[in-house]
């Protein structure tokens, strides 16, 4: 099977970005920052999605689902042009008649670049999981008295292409947002700062959570990013996932305090412009977090992880104190 270079520049990769290609956990590509999954990946990828929900359970968050694509002037309207324009991928298509066409063909039959023959669409490839939620919610009107709690997952894009097998262009987001009080918002993200401790502990992941900040473009973008970092708005689990078990952050934890719900004039039931945070888990890297961890032969595992990711059960007592250990978790 062909592997990808690394980013050391000698053609090679390090021994466990190998070792998943070889085995066909991971696929090879030939554009850098993509690649395919294989059985083994996916199935933990699923486990890993269904933890989450049975932690969250008693939360009782709506599941909502959106398309890998979204609308281009709701980007542009959450202000990610202006903050993240290196990331964004718009979607060009071809929207000529048929002398158009011809000229097209004759292109691809010289073998010459037929990328000024192609114009920007009405959609955007989706950069956060999240960001579909907030013009929905604002559509419905005022919350509730409790506010919301929304889950979603999506496959996200981002243009950084690298030969970094953790750093995908392509690459999916599972999120729960919630939507309401300044209070209720920070004391749901400080809630998955704990349980995610925990649940690194459950799977034997190393991991540590820091603050952090958004990789804003741009000189504005660095003060908006030490802005970010003072006021401890953004913090992220890192765990090795990265070559030769290069930390990586692999999931978010995020206070947006009125900004989206100013943007879109999501209202609380008493009328005050709502706040959101989110929590995100990246569910590719928190994926090749385990198999660095354990190795890539879901096998060999501990047999409590396998049970906890829904690969192997081996009968109603496991299957009991399974439940037990994810209740508690629940309710850190």
């Amino acid at each position: 099977m062909a592997k990808a270079a690394d980013s050391k520049g000698d053609g090679r990769v390090d021994d466990f970005q190998a070792s998943l290609l070889d085995r066909g956990v991971l696929v090879a590509q030939t554009v850098p920052g993509l690649c395919g999954r294989g059985d083994a990946f996916e199935r933990v990828v699923s486990g890993l999605i269904a933890l989450t929900r049975r932690i969250a359970a008693a939360d009782g968050a709506e599941r909502l689902a959106f398309p890998p694509v979204m609308s281009r002037a709701h980007l542009e309207r959450n202000g990610y042009f202006s903050a993240f324009p290196n990331l964004a991928g718009c979607v060009h298509c071809f929207m000529g008649g048929p002398e158009d066409h011809r000229r097209l063909v004759g292109k691809l039959v010289c073998e010459e670049d037929v990328a000024d023959e192609f114009r920007p669409s009405k959609v955007v490839l989706v950069p956060a999981a999240c960001y579909p939620v907030y013009p929905t919610l604002s559509a419905r009107g005022a919350l509730p008295p409790e506010g919301a709690l929304i889950e979603v997952a999506s496959y996200c894009f981002r243009h950084e292409p690298s030969t970094d097998l953790a750093r995908q262009q392509s690459f999916r987001m599972q999120e729960f947002i919630r939507v309401g009080s300044p209070e209720e918002t920070m004391a749901f993200r400080d809630l998955w700062m704990r349980r995610a401790e925990r649940l690194c502990a459950m799977l034997a992941l190393p991991g540590r959570v820091e603050v952090a900040n958004d990789p804003f473009f741009g000189e504005a973008g660095r003060d908006l990013g030490e802005r970010q970092r003072h006021d401890a708005l953004k913090f992220e689990m890192l765990l090795p996932a990265g070559p030769e078990g290069a930390p990586r952050a692999c999931m978010s934890f995020n206070a947006h305090r009125d900004h989206f719900g100013a943007i879109w004039d999501i209202r609380r039931h008493d009328g005050e412009v709502a706040h959101t945070a989110c929590v995100g888990f990246g569910l590719e890297r928190l994926t090749l977090a385990l198999f660095c961890a354990h190795g890539t032969e879901l096998a060999g595992w501990p047999a409590a992880i396998r049970d906890y990711l829904g690969l192997e059960l081996t009968g109603r007592e496991d299957a009991d104190a399974l439940s037990g250990v994810i209740g508690e978790l629940a309710h850190v």
